[in-house]
């Protein structure tokens, strides 16, 4: 299930949420009122919760109900699958010289020699990216983000965030992805270059999310569910994969348990 609504969250960054308001606010309330024990209740940090919830319904019942969800559908249908993840390649390509500073701001030297040389070898090998060369050279992404590098140095994630159009972040993520595009060459970008890119990510980042949109939909309440996944996927980032577990009390422990017989 984890690995689940972190693909779900990957694609949601992408695009607008998912919401169903009618049960939405009655959904939440319930959560709050539950008199759950601390290990089982997840700290989010969400103060603006009342707007959040306004915007994701905006996202998703006119953003993505009429523009971002047909296309999608259209450009899946009409383009080439190869022209597809040439386009995509280039997009992410251009974020090659970005991840490779921030690896080496996290004292990631092997990290930065890789994005360094993926950059320079599908530039110019890979057609201004539209080719992978690197990846079939034994040089995988290894992409790293400016918020992950603020994470890092000890920066917490700050109030979580529902941006019009663009999402899900947070106060962190959202300064870190300021950062990112002030590198070269995404700052040397004509702004309907910096369109394009923009547009082909979050286009093929709805398409990713196509096979799980039933499952985020029949969800308790979507609104919690990606909000979950969102903060799982950063801790997921920022460790690379190694989330260290939460350290929990013998008093927390036997909470716990009487909560789960309680269930039964």
């Amino acid at each position: 299930m984890k690995q689940v609504k972190l693909l779900v969250a990957a694609a949601i960054l992408m695009l607008s949420g998912c919401a169903s308001k009618q049960s939405a606010d009655a959904q939440a309330t319930a959560a709050k009122q539950a008199n759950l024990p601390k290990e089982v209740q997840q700290e989010i940090p969400d103060p603006f919760e009342d707007v959040n919830r306004a915007i994701w319904d905006f996202n998703y019942d006119v953003l993505d109900a009429y523009i971002l969800r047909p296309v999608a559908v259209g450009y899946e249908a009409v383009m080439p699958q190869f022209a597809r993840t040439g386009l995509l390649n280039a997009a992410n390509n251009l974020e090659e010289p970005s991840s490779a500073v921030n690896n080496l701001l996290q004292g990631k030297g092997e990290g930065a020699a890789k994005s360094t040389g993926r950059f320079l070898i599908n530039s110019t090998v890979g057609l201004l990216g539209l080719i992978d060369v690197a990846s079939h050279m034994g040089l995988e992404v290894n992409n790293e983000e400016f918020g992950e590098v603020l994470g890092k140095w000890g920066i917490n994630t700050g109030p979580y965030i529902m941006l019009p159009a663009m999402g899900p972040t947070d106060t962190r993520n959202f300064a870190g992805d300021l950062v990112d595009s002030a590198y070269f060459p995404l700052d040397d970008l004509t702004l309907w270059i910096k369109a394009l890119r923009i547009s082909i990510k979050a286009v093929e980042g709805r398409i990713s999310l196509m096979a799980q949109e039933q499952m985020l939909n029949d969800s308790l309440d979507p609104y919690l569910f990606v909000r979950e996944a969102y903060f799982q996927r950063s801790q997921f980032k920022l460790y690379d994969g190694n989330v260290p577990k939460p350290q929990v009390t013998e008093k927390e422990e036997e909470d716990f348990e009487a909560f789960l017989n309680d269930m039964n």
